[in-house]
């Protein structure tokens, strides 16, 4: 997987993104096209789709993490359904953390088994239907907002607020998975992540459509290791970027950053050269908790030694009208148990 370009979130248009512009055209036409699709499949248990416009990190994990914990908090009993990005198995597959490594089903998952049960699955439908052998009583699916094989009940979709559409082209020629004006027809909620005026048109597709228009912000934990201390940041997630800029929010001493591919495979090569230069530098390493899952359960003792070597800036997902949503979660329950009788 290959890391975004730059000019994707460039907001004047690039001879590069100009280049491939009819790429995009044909790429956006054919997701609206499937987006528009009648679902396929219909799950026996309720199921909310968390996903966003724009290939690259939203923070769509950290969400639905704490979604599930306050879904818990009511008294259900979420699980969780995604793709499995990063990973080899097609699924459907239940996750254990103990057995399962990122290599073989992402590391999104295994961050997700964590909280509660996740299964990973190329087909949606698949998935959603293993999940009701489980115990589950409402399905997070994390990522598959322009798949339509799966019916869905509610559709939250996340912009971050710094970067929004970013350039407003299709892949390859910019970030969005479809034409902004597909996707805003099968949103339900939009959420606007952290501090920024990128993502404000979004904000008028969404009042425009009559859609609620919530707010949450990523929270950093506080990880005493990292204080005073010089620091080499590394990352393979959507946005690096944004990590190390979180890192340096937070008063840390950030003198050399690294960015990877999203859910890059770390290999022998990419360790030593880390491991190396931080320690030629006197630098203290620290890594995402995405990263950090994926070095864990990767194979070859420079990966553990890595690992050893690397501190973890946790984040936390604050949603602040966090009991809107869960209002509107219920409502949308209660119009499936009167549809379904």
């Amino acid at each position: 997987m290959t890391k975004a370009p730059e000019f994707w979130w460039q907001p004047n248009l690039s001879a590069k993104a100009a280049l491939l512009m009819p790429a995009g055209w044909i790429y956006g036409a054919v997701a609206a096209r499937r987006m528009r699709s009648r679902p396929k499949a219909k799950s026996r248990l309720p199921v909310i789709c968390i996903g966003n416009f724009v290939a690259g990190g939203t923070g769509k994990t950290p969400f639905a993490i704490r979604l599930a914990e306050r879904l818990s908090e009511e008294g259900h009993a979420p699980g969780f359904l995604l793709r499995g990005y990063g990973g080899k198995h097609k699924g459907p597959l239940p996750i254990d953390p103990d057995r399962h490594d990122a290599a073989i089903v992402g590391d999104e998952a295994l961050m997700l088994a964590s909280v509660g049960p996740t299964i990973v699955s190329a087909d949606r439908a698949a998935g959603a239907a293993l999940a009701e052998s489980l115990e589950i009583d409402i399905l997070l699916m994390d990522d598959g907002f322009q798949n339509p094989a799966l019916a869905k009940d509610l559709t939250i979709v996340l912009v971050d607020a710094a970067v929004g559409f970013g350039n407003g082209q299709c892949i390859p020629a910019g970030p969005l998975r479809a034409p902004v004006r597909a996707q805003i027809l099968k949103a339900d909620c939009l959420i606007v992540v952290g501090k920024g005026e990128a993502a404000e048109p979004a904000i008028h597709l969404a009042a425009r459509k009559g859609l609620p228009i919530l707010h949450a912000h990523v929270e950093p934990s506080r990880n005493d290791a990292l204080i005073g201390r010089k620091l080499f940041a590394y990352a393979g997630i959507g946005r690096p970027e944004k990590f190390f800029q979180t890192l340096k929010d937070q008063g840390l001493d950030v003198k050399q950053t690294r960015a990877f591919a999203d859910h890059h495979l770390f290999t022998e090569q990419d360790a030593r050269a880390l491991i190396t230069q931080a320690e030629e530098n006197g630098l203290q390493l620290v890594t995402t908790a995405k990263d950090m899952a994926r070095l864990e359960t990767g194979s070859g003792e420079l990966m553990h030694w890595l690992a050893s070597r690397s501190e973890v800036l946790d984040v936390d997902m604050v949603i602040e009208e966090e009991d809107r949503l869960i209002a509107l979660i219920n409502e949308r329950l209660r119009r499936r148990q009167f549809q379904t009788g």
